[in-house]
């Protein structure tokens, strides 16, 4: 390589010196006399830096030995940073100097020196950079290599602490113009490098695995199976990540420990080189889009608006409601405080800002689904749907606010309050509701067969699956019924929720006693009310939760009167029949009246296949019932019918008559009683 012997500043006395430092140092001439004599001598010295070297070899002539020397950024880097203190203290000794001419005028005194390898140092950094950033499908990933992210990191935050330097002195300022252009433009070459990596390693380096996710929800699934949330199972996810990642335990949002550190050291660097928007400008993009695909992965979630929920049917909203659950609790559980981890790991110091950007849009998204829900038509079977999300936002919602800022807690504090309350006032109104179709029910066709009727079912059935919500309905009464809070603070929760309970269950046993008045038979009408009756009956007892609500003693209540209906249908039925079983009327002067026996047995015969053609026809529903009636009907029927049979039926002629007038056996009878009550058409 030639030296530049032209330009040696008269300055340096020591000639030998001079010389020997010739292939390091691009020494000016005598300050400049002028501003573009000083400019040519930097162009001399910017292009010797940039220029004269081996391009093939990056190798440089000895002058003292002959030898060629390898140059590399790692030997030139202490050189380098021999510079940069130099440079730091020549600027701090030059802190107060002023900028007349005068001053600059005093024998180049805060002139300052920059050597030839400086430029090339940027030039190597700029042929490493082209490297790993030509364009082309990598073949090489630069981060694999420990060593290699230390070089490239360190020869970066080189060039960023020299541009600083370059930049706040003045002497450079003013001589080095083309020296501070050159490293400008590998600098943003470098931050453009680095953001480019950033984003790849945010976006690619992603350990997908099977999610342990909350679905919606333990409780509510144990309430009603077919709310059972499927939980998707993604396949492992191959990516290139630093070694050392395979065997770390991985948990949201999915990055290794090792790619974690590299993302934090390429933050520092651009924050350092005045490149810290722009990181986290790709930060926050690249972990909201992250963050949007997870949810639409793991819980089926897609962001809706306001607008969308109003006009959406009730089947669709149904659909929605739980992939909302599942989203807010594993948002509160997983998601958020993954994020949270993330950025204060990646950004230091952030103090949750960056989280806060990433999550807050989507916190409002989730908050506002919630408030349509509660703004939608009111109707019974939307009840559950809107106490699942009241019961997700007051058991999640905590622990998502305490990792956002002060400002942001509050406001979505009151968000999550108006949404709650929106919530629990259409809960109560929709439960108030159920009262109101009782009362306005007044159909007047009977039930065929004395069956359950429809509105004894579908009202047993909402209760009983209220009382599985009845710790938050009681809160919901409490917290959020005007009524309640008007009564004053004698009436508890429970005591409302209860009362309103107990409300719809005189309601629906008033609403039942005037439809059994429908029925012309009596017996039926008691058939009707023994159905009905021990439905309720069998619905509370077999829930733990209403029959808190409704008592014993109501039980004990509700069971003797379907005993009374029990007697009378009996007596309506059965003892009309027992009466041509009796002794009255069949004997005279001790001796059998004929006629009068054989049309009692004619009687009895006529009488028994009507009850049997009219009451196969009717329904019991409960098996038990069905069999208790059955029973009790044989305990009477067949002993009286035997002793009958045993004390007359030899009083009529073997043969014909005996065909004609004993009709059936009391195994026969016995037999067709068994067949009451199947609701058969015959």
């Amino acid at each position: 390589m030639e030296k530049n012997d032209d330009n040696k500043d008269p300055d340096h006395n020591d000639q030998s010196k001079g010389e020997e430092n010739a292939d390091d140092v691009v020494s000016d001439a005598a300050h400049p006399q002028d501003e573009s004599d000083g400019i040519s001598k930097e162009n001399v010295d910017v292009g010797n830096a940039e220029t004269e070297h081996d391009p093939a070899g990056d190798k440089v002539d000895d002058s003292q030995g002959g030898e060629e020397i390898q140059q590399t950024l790692e030997s030139l880097s202490e050189e380098l940073d021999q510079l940069l203190s130099s440079l730091s203290l020549h600027k701090e000794e030059h802190r107060d100097d002023t900028t007349t001419e005068e001053k600059g005028d005093q024998e180049g005194g805060d002139y300052f020196q920059i050597p030839q390898f400086v430029g090339k140092f940027l030039d190597l950094l700029e042929d490493k950079l082209s490297k790993y950033d030509s364009g082309e499908p990598k073949t090489v990933v630069w981060y694999q290599d420990q060593e290699e992210v230390s070089s490239l990191l360190e020869a970066v935050d080189r060039v960023s602490n020299l541009m600083r330097l370059l930049l706040n002195t003045k002497s450079c300022l003013d001589h080095h113009e083309p020296l501070i252009n050159h490293a400008g433009s590998i600098q943003q070459r470098a931050m453009a490098f680095l953001e480019d990596e950033f984003r790849i390693l945010l976006e690619e380096s992603v350990i997908i695995k099977e999610a342990a996710l909350v679905t919606d929800d333990s409780t509510s699934s144990q309430r009603k199976s077919t709310d059972d949330a499927v939980v998707s199972q993604d396949q492992d996810q191959q990516v290139l990540v630093p070694e050392g990642g395979g065997d770390q335990e991985i948990e949201y949002p999915g990055y290794s420990e090792d790619v974690v550190a590299l993302l934090r050291k390429i933050a520092e660097k651009m924050r350092a080189g005045g490149y810290g928007w722009e990181c986290r400008e790709v930060y926050l993009v690249g972990r909201r889009n992250i963050l949007m695909r997870t949810l639409k992965r793991d819980c089926e979630f897609e962001k809706v608006s306001v607008d969308e929920v109003q006009k959406m049917s009730w089947g669709e909203l149904e659909r929605e409601i739980p992939i909302w659950n599942k989203t807010f609790k594993n948002c509160s559980s997983r998601f958020f405080p993954g994020e949270h981890k993330l950025a204060e790991k990646i950004f230091q110091g952030d103090e949750g800002s960056l989280f806060c950007i990433v999550t807050h849009g989507l916190t409002i998204q989730l908050l506002g689904f919630a408030e349509a829900v509660a703004m939608t038509r009111r109707s019974t079977e939307k009840l559950f749907k809107i106490l699942d999300i009241y019961e997700t936002l007051r058991d999640s919602f905590q622990s998502m606010e305490e990792l956002f800022t002060e400002e942001l807690r509050t406001e979505l504090r009151n968000d999550v309050t108006s949404a709650r309350s929106r919530l629990g006032e259409s809960a109560i109104n929709i439960f108030s509701d159920l009262e109101n179709s009782i009362k306005s029910d007044s159909s007047k066709t009977p039930v065929p067969g004395g069956a359950v009727h429809p509105l004894t079912r579908y009202t047993m059935n909402y209760l009983k699956y209220s009382c599985e919500y009845k710790d938050t309905l009681e809160q919901v009464f409490k917290s959020h019924s005007k009524t309640d809070q008007e009564e004053g603070e004698g009436n508890s929760a429970c005591s409302a929720f209860a009362s309103q309970l107990m409300r719809i269950m005189d309601l629906l046993d008033g609403n039942m006693e005037a439809k059994s008045k429908l029925y012309k038979d009596i017996p039926l009408s008691c058939i009707f009310m023994m159905n009905n009756g021990r439905y309720i009956v069998q619905k509370i007892k077999g829930s733990a939760e209403i029959h808190e609500v409704v008592g014993d003693t109501w039980c004990r209540r509700r069971s003797s009167e379907l005993r009374n209906y029990h007697k009378n249908y009996q007596r309506e039925t059965w003892g009309k029949l027992l009466g041509f079983l009796g002794h009255e009327g069949l004997m005279h002067n001790g001796k059998i009246v004929k006629p009068n026996l054989k049309e009692r047995f004619k009687s009895f015969n006529a009488t028994f296949d009507e009850i049997h053609k009219t009451q196969t026809t009717w329904v019991i529903n409960d098996e038990q019932l069905q069999s208790e009636l059955r029973v009790s009907i044989t305990a009477v029927m067949i002993p009286a019918y035997r002793a009958f049979m045993a004390r007359f039926g030899q009083y009529l002629d073997p043969g014909r008559q005996t065909e004609k007038y004993v009709k059936y056996q009391p195994e026969d009878i016995e037999d067709l009683i068994d067949q009451l009550f199947d609701g058969n058409k015959r």
